[in-house]
C-alpha cells in the first residue's frame, strides 16, 4: 500500500499595491491547505512577493523565512490538527520600513503565555514551544489575537 500523495497546492494569491503616506505597500493574501508538504512552497512564494532581492539583507530574509515556516507548521499541525478540510489564511504586507505577516488557522486557539521558553534542561524534550521560541527571537514583534488562533509577526527593515 502506498502513502497518499500530498494535496496539490492550490493557492489563491492576491497581490496589490496600496498607496500610503510613506509610499506604496504591497499586500499578499493566501489561503493554504492544511498540509505540511505545502509549507516550503508557501514560504518561497511569500518571500518572493513581499521581499524583493534588495529589501532585506540575507540574514533578515532567512529569519523571516524560518518564522513563517514555524508559524505555518504550528497553524497546520497544532491549530488545524492537519485536517485537510480546513485551511490557513496568510496575509502579508510590505511597507517601506517593515513586513508584517498574519497567519490564522481554523482551530480553537491556545494561550501563548502558557508556553514557557524551552531553555531549561527539563523542557528540552517537550513536544511543544520551540517554534514559538524561535519566532519570538527571529522577528521584531509577535502578537496573537484573543482567541489564540492568529499570529502577527513584524520584521523591521534594518
Amino acid at each position: 500500500m502506498t502513502a497518499p500523495l500530498p494535496a496539490s497546492l492550490q493557492l489563491c494569491v492576491r497581490r496589490r499595491r496600496v498607496p500610503t503616506a510613506s509610499g506604496a505597500t504591497i499586500q499578499v493574501s493566501l489561503r493554504v491547505p492544511s498540509d505540511v508538504a505545502c509549507i516550503e512552497e508557501v514560504v518561497d512564494l511569500l518571500v518572493r512577493h513581499c521581499c524583493g532581492d534588495s529589501w532585506l539583507c540575507r540574514k533578515r530574509r532567512f529569519n523571516l523565512r524560518v518564522a513563517i515556516a514555524e508559524a505555518l507548521a504550528n497553524a497546520i499541525v497544532a491549530g488545524n490538527q492537519e485536517d485537510r478540510s480546513k485551511s490557513v489564511q496568510v496575509e502579508a504586507e510590505l511597507g517601506a520600513e517593515q513586513v508584517r505577516v498574519v497567519i490564522t488557522d481554523q482551530g480553537t486557539g491556545f494561550t501563548p503565555t502558557a508556553y514557557a521558553p524551552p531553555t531549561l534542561p527539563e523542557d528540552l524534550e517537550r513536544d511543544n514551544g520551540r517554534g514559538l521560541f524561535l519566532i519570538r527571537h527571529l522577528v521584531d514583534d509577535v502578537r496573537f489575537n484573543a482567541q489564540g488562533n492568529s499570529i502577527c509577526m513584524t520584521l523591521r527593515r534594518r
